[in-house]
């Protein structure tokens, strides 16, 4: 790998900035200063310093966010304030995407990766991924609502939903657990019962919780243990 392409594939530098810092001798590989930024390295056996600082190497990047409301999970919406437009500017360089959507006016966990493939399996409905969902109501889900949608709900459109789980936590609250993803599907569903959501958040994608130290617009990477449970279809 190129010495730039490892810097700008790290969202560190761009290709120009690599460039312009390798120039001033602020880069070095195996503690020798390089000057030509497209030096092959190898990640893995190399150790690459910026500033004096070593720099890891990691093929993708895991990101998990609380998405606030009012944010929407595109790259490009014009009009719109996007959920990427919260990440720091070293992220801009990386082809990041949201695993799945949440809409405008869903709060809550949202995964956002350059790994194409880990999250097209994360996805796909063969794999059966669970994600939870916390819910307020307009108006008390009886039970015999409750239980009609979780045999599946026909939506407007004919759809017929697969089978769910609704915890009621109060006769307007509680928990449904999903595991497709189909667009606006769970106020779809409590609207095939005459109901209407208030407020919807995602808690969970997956072995993924939401992190409660995170507020509304914060995010970190994920840790070891997250990615593991992210690439894992078990």
């Amino acid at each position: 790998m190129r010495l730039d392409k490892f810097f700008t594939s790290s969202g560190i530098l761009s290709r120009s900035q690599c460039a312009k810092e390798a120039k001033a001798g602020l880069i070095t590989v195996d503690g020798e200063i390089v000057r030509d930024p497209s030096v092959n390295i190898d990640p893995v056996k190399n150790t690459i310093a910026y500033k004096g600082e070593i720099i890891g190497y990691s093929e993708f990047v895991y990101i998990v966010m609380n998405k606030p409301l009012g944010f929407v999970c595109s790259n490009d919406e014009p009009g719109e304030k996007l959920v990427f437009d919260l990440l720091d500017r070293k992220y801009g360089r990386l082809d990041l995407f949201t695993v799945g959507r949440l809409d405008k006016a869903t709060d809550g966990l949202i995964i956002i990766t350059n790994d194409g493939k880990t999250a097209h399996a994360a996805l796909s409905p063969k794999h059966h991924v669970e994600k939870v969902y916390e819910y307020s109501l307009a108006v008390p889900l009886s039970e015999e609502d409750r239980i009609s949608l979780e045999k599946g709900a026909v939506l407007k459109d004919g759809y017929e939903t697969k089978p769910c789980v609704i915890e009621k936590t109060s006769p307007t609250e509680g928990r449904i657990t999903l595991s497709e993803g189909k667009y606006h599907q769970i106020r779809r569903m409590f609207a095939s019962v005459s109901n209407r959501v208030v407020s919807l958040r995602r808690v969970s994608f997956g072995k993924i919780t939401l992190d409660p130290s995170l507020l509304p617009g914060q995010y970190r990477l994920m840790t070891d243990e997250e990615i593991n449970n992210f690439k894992s279809r078990d």
